[in-house]
């Protein structure tokens, strides 16, 4: 048996994002000190690769299923205060281009969150193709962003009395995507 694992570029067609084998995590500075992190735990996206190559990407984010191991915290989160997820319950993501970036990507696209769009850059890793487990092929990617909040209308200030607040402005956001082909 070899350890060796066989990669080739993604050929054309649908790539669904497998939430099982996936993850969204974040981080935020926290009393200035320490950082808060967590997850969401409901996702789907895809991944289109058109015949000449060019690549597209959509992905929907359940806000309500925001963890960060605390219930309390979560539930405040998706209050009106931060993501006000009984009026905006989903984030969205929608590429315009991908380009090359040294050995790895950036991948540029219009983010939705709390009703506002905003075009970001996400640096991409793509990690290669499998042949998979006799369910077709899979496809790896890694992705991060620093978003700063106020951008997108979380704009709560909870100061310190000594100076500070109790939520950094900027968001780091990882993607950790394992994608199938239809």
């Amino acid at each position: 048996m070899s350890d060796t694992i066989t990669t080739t570029e993604l050929s054309a067609g649908t790539w669904t994002i497998d939430p099982v084998h996936s993850a969204i995590s974040f981080s935020v500075r926290h009393l200035m000190v320490s950082k808060v992190r967590g997850n969401f735990d409901t996702f789907s996206g895809a991944i289109t690769v058109a015949e000449d190559g060019t690549p597209s990407v959509t992905a929907e984010i359940d806000v309500t299923s925001i963890n960060t191991n605390n219930e309390q915290r979560d539930g405040h989160i998706k209050s009106a205060d931060f993501f006000d997820a009984g009026q905006f319950p989903t984030a969205t993501f929608v590429s315009k281009s991908v380009a090359k970036k040294g050995g790895d990507y950036v991948l540029t696209g219009d983010f939705t969150l709390k009703g506002v769009t905003k075009t970001v850059d996400l640096d991409l890793e793509f990690n290669g193709v499998n042949p998979g487990m006799g369910q077709g092929e899979v496809a790896g990617f890694e992705a991060s962003i620093e978003l700063n909040r106020k951008d997108f209308g979380i704009d709560i200030d909870m100061p310190l009395e000594t100076g500070g607040t109790v939520v950094g402005d900027k968001i780091k956001i990882v993607l950790e995507i394992e994608a199938n082909k239809a």
